[in-house]
């Protein structure tokens, strides 16, 4: 097996267990029985989507997918800060 084979098959599997995990996510974000449950999945989702922009952007051999997964990271940061402090406090600006 040749080092080109085994990282398209390693790029497949990896790509395969984070629409998985993606897939888990959002059952959970459907049917979480809290809102933390839900925030929590809705975090969750945002580093699946991040590590499948990764995963693809080495597939691809393209910087833009991992430029993608910088503003993903950041904006996934920012809304699950927010989230978080708008759950406890029932106010996002104070």
């Amino acid at each position: 097996m040749t080092t080109t084979t085994l990282l398209a098959a390693a790029i497949g599997f990896a790509l395969g267990c984070v629409v998985l995990g993606m897939l888990f996510c959002t059952l959970r974000l459907a049917i979480g029985p809290t809102a933390q449950d839900r925030v929590l999945a809705l975090d969750t989702l945002w580093m699946c989507t991040m590590l499948l922009a990764l995963v693809l952007g080495i597939h691809h051999g393209s910087l833009i997918y991992f430029e993608a997964a910088l503003l993903i990271a950041l904006l996934g940061f920012v809304s699950t800060v927010a989230l978080a402090k708008f759950l406890m406090r029932g106010e996002v600006i104070e």
